[in-house]
C-alpha cells in the first residue's frame, strides 16, 4: 500500500486542487484533499494525476505488429505504451486471410499480462469492409460480411469491436449478430452514404472507425458517414488527431460538432511508432516512414506513428481542448465504449490504479498500471 501526496486530482467530476491517491494492490483505494498516511509516500510534485489513456485502435508499435506470428509482440506493446499514457489497448487486426485473423486472435486469447498496458481484447479490422474506401488494406483478402467467421472469432472471448462496410450487410446480420454479442460495431472503409449510415445507428450501430479516413466526407447533397457523426447523437467516432489523417481546421470543426462526449482518440499505430524514419512491412505492402508520416509506395496513409500523449497535446493546440476534454476523449468514452468502466476510464476509489501523472502540456511524468510504476519519466533514457 501507497499513498501519492501533492498532486492536482481529476476525479470523475470534479478537481482537488492538492490532494492524495491511496493505493493498495491494484486498485485505488481512498482519494482526498488531504496527504492520507501510508508507509510508503510518494511525492507527486504537485503534478496532475488523470486516468490512464485506452488505445481501442492500435496495430503495432516499437517494431511489432499485432499480427506477427510472434506472440511476444503483444508483450512488446503491452510494455512500450505506458510511456505515452497508454494503460490499456485493443490489439487491432488488419484485413488479412481468415485463417491468419484466427491465429491472431488465438493469440489475443492466450496473451500473459505482463507489467504494463493492459490488453482488452481483439478489435477486428476488416475483411468485412468496401473496396472502394479500402485505404491501405490489401484488397486481395477483402471479403463480405460473414456471420458464420464472426461467430468463431466471437466465440474466444476476446473480440470487442469489429470494424466493417455497413452497406455491404444488406439484412444486417452482422449488426444484429455483433450487438447480440456485445461487441462494438464499428463503421469504416465504407462507402455508406448518410441514410445508410443513419439506419444502421438506428439499429445500433455503436461508432465510426477513424473519422474522414476511409469513408464519405460532407457534401452539400449528401453530408456522408462524416456529417452522420456530427447529426446523430447515439453514434460516437474514432479520431487519429496526428495532424495529418485529419487536418487542424477539420479536428476544430469535429471537436466543436461532435463534441467531446462522443470523440474518441485513438492512434491507428503502425510497427514504426517509436522507431526511426525508413521502410517497414504492413502485412505484405511496404510502408515509407517520414517525418512522421506513414505511407504505401501510392502515398496512400498507412496508420500512424501517433503517440497518445501526442495527441492530446495536439487536441489541446489545435482545439483548445482542456484537460477534462482529453480525459473524456482518451478514457471515459472508451472505457465505457468497451464496457470497462466500472474498472478503469477514471480516478475513483475502487477502480484499477491506471493513472498518469502529467504535467500542464500533458508531458507523461509517470504511468502506473493496476498499481504499479511502470514508466518514469525521470528514469528514462
Amino acid at each position: 500500500m501507497y499513498a501519492i501526496h501533492n498532486i492536482v486530482v481529476y476525479l470523475e467530476n470534479e478537481m482537488i486542487e492538492r490532494g492524495s491517491v491511496l493505493v493498495e494492490g491494484t486498485k485505488i483505494k481512498q482519494v482526498a484533499r488531504e496527504n492520507i498516511p501510508a508507509e510508503t509516500v510518494v511525492d507527486g510534485k504537485g503534478y496532475i494525476l488523470v486516468p490512464g489513456m485506452i488505445d481501442g485502435h492500435i496495430h503495432g508499435a516499437h517494431g511489432t505488429d499485432v499480427m506477427d506470428e510472434d506472440p511476444g509482440a503483444l508483450q512488446t506493446m503491452s510494455k512500450k505504451l505506458p510511456k505515452e499514457g497508454t494503460t490499456s489497448f485493443l490489439a487491432t487486426t488488419i484485413t488479412s486471410p481468415t485463417e491468419q485473423l484466427d491465429q491472431a486472435v488465438e493469440r489475443v486469447q492466450n496473451f500473459q499480462q505482463p507489467e504494463g498496458a493492459e490488453l482488452l481484447g481483439a478489435h477486428i479490422e476488416g475483411p468485412f469492409i468496401n473496396v472502394k474506401k479500402k485505404g491501405a488494406q490489401p484488397e486481395s483478402c477483402i471479403i463480405d460480411p460473414d456471420v458464420q467467421q464472426a461467430r468463431r472469432w466471437a466465440n474466444t472471448g476476446v473480440v470487442k469491436a469489429m470494424t466493417f462496410a455497413p452497406e455491404l450487410d444488406q439484412d444486417r446480420a452482422l449488426l444484429n449478430f455483433l450487438n447480440e454479442h456485445q461487441i462494438v460495431s464499428s463503421a469504416g472503409h465504407t462507402d455508406a452514404d448518410f441514410a445508410q449510415v443513419k439506419d444502421s445507428v438506428a439499429h445500433g450501430l455503436k461508432q465510426l472507425t477513424h473519422l474522414c479516413n476511409a469513408m464519405n466526407g460532407v457534401h452539400h447533397r449528401d453530408v456522408g458517414a462524416v456529417g452522420a457523426a456530427m447529426l446523430l447523437p447515439e453514434v460516437k467516432a474514432e479520431i487519429i488527431a496526428d495532424r495529418i489523417h485529419v487536418s487542424d481546421e477539420m479536428l476544430q470543426i469535429l471537436f466543436e460538432t461532435v463534441t467531446p462526449e462522443r470523440l474518441i482518440m485513438i492512434t491507428d499505430a503502425m510497427r514504426a511508432k517509436g522507431m526511426a524514419d525508413g521502410e517497414y512491412p504492413l502485412g505484405d505492402q511496404t510502408v515509407t516512414v517520414a517525418n512522421g508520416k506513414a505511407t504505401l509506395a501510392d502515398g496512400t496513409l498507412a496508420g500512424s506513428v501517433l503517440t497518445m500523449d501526442q495527441a492530446a497535446r495536439n487536441m489541446i493546440d489545435i482545439c483548445g481542448a482542456s484537460v477534462a476534454d482529453v480525459i473524456q476523449m482518451a478514457s471515459v468514452n472508451p472505457a465505457k465504449m468497451y464496457n470497462v468502466y466500472d474498472r478503469k476510464g477514471s480516478i475513483s476509489e475502487g477502480k484499477d490504479a491506471d493513472f498518469l501523472l502529467i504535467d500542464e502540456r500533458y508531458r507523461i511524468q509517470a504511468t502506473y498500471c493496476r498499481g504499479v510504476n511502470v514508466y518514469d519519466a525521470s528514469h528514462s533514457n
